[in-house]
């Protein structure tokens, strides 16, 4: 059994620490560290681990899960590249920086693999994508899917898809969460008590999900069952089509995977 540290455990570091704990993963084979004592208190209280500084952490662990803000790594990594040797595997959950970033202050060889999961992970339905860096093995992506698969559904891509996958999957929540208020807003225009727009765009939302996944129909054929002949779904289509709701996607999408390369042009 592996020993994993979890190097800065803000939120998705902790949701990877308790997806672990939950998934069985011993509590003697897991670390955490973090800046301030009295988070490091509320760490060890809740889930029974270790809390160890970076150092120690670094030396401890087989695997060491980097879990900072982008712009808070490159201080991280110049303290705790000395001390790690090139047998561990780190895995940065670092949005927008390659691996190429950690390599840099890491020992000569030592593996790095790439991940960007999102915050469905809370309820166990992340979408996790892992890429190999440089000197990463396919059994070192192997560890990486096992330490992320309690979270929800993983999938394997290149590097160079990570940039369009932090805009798709890992902001993606956000327009969802953007979609049902700018709905319920709808529904309450239309007449409806909030909560119960609310609870009719949610159930939609999850029923309609579920169908998308377990049918493998394409969405259009999807859609088109429920779009009648001069009906009301297609003079609501017409509207999101007239007030150019695909292109404004596109364009927001593009927009996030932009920045994302901003992030890593930034930390060099």
């Amino acid at each position: 059994m592996r020993t994993v540290a979890v190097i800065g455990a803000g939120k998705i570091g902790e949701v990877l620490l308790s997806g672990l704990v939950k998934a069985g993963w011993p509590v003697d084979h897991l670390i955490a560290t973090a800046r301030r004592p009295e988070r490091a208190a509320e760490l060890r209280e809740r889930y029974g681990c270790r809390v160890l500084s970076n150092a120690e952490a670094a030396v401890a662990a087989d695997v060491i899960a980097i879990a900072v803000k982008p712009q808070d790594a490159g201080v991280l990594m110049a303290e705790l590249g000395p001390h790690i040797p090139a047998d561990k595997l780190v895995v940065s959950l670092c949005a927008g920086l390659p691996t190429t970033f950690f390599t840099k202050f890491l020992v000569a060889g030592t593996p790095v693999v790439r991940v960007m999961t999102n915050t469905p992970a809370l309820v166990d339905e992340a979408m996790t994508a892992i890429s190999a860096g440089a000197h990463a093995t396919a059994e070192h992506l192997g560890v990486a899917e096992e330490l992320f698969k309690p979270l929800g559904r993983t999938i394997r891509v290149p590097e160079n898809q990570q940039d369009a996958v932090t805009a798709l999957s890992g902001s993606g929540p956000a327009y969802f969460f953007y979609l049902v208020e700018a709905m319920t807003d709808a529904g309450i225009l239309l007449g409806l008590p909030r909560q119960v727009a609310h609870d009719l765009i949610v159930q939609t939302a999850i029923g309609s999900a579920i169908m998308l996944r377990d049918s493998g129909e394409h969405p259009v054929k999807l859609r088109e069952a429920v779009t009648s002949p001069a009906g009301t779904t297609i003079s609501a289509i017409r509207e999101l089509e007239n007030h150019g709701v695909r292109a404004a996607l596109l364009g927001a999408l593009e927009a996030a995977r932009d920045r994302a390369r901003e992030i890593a042009a930034q930390n060099g």
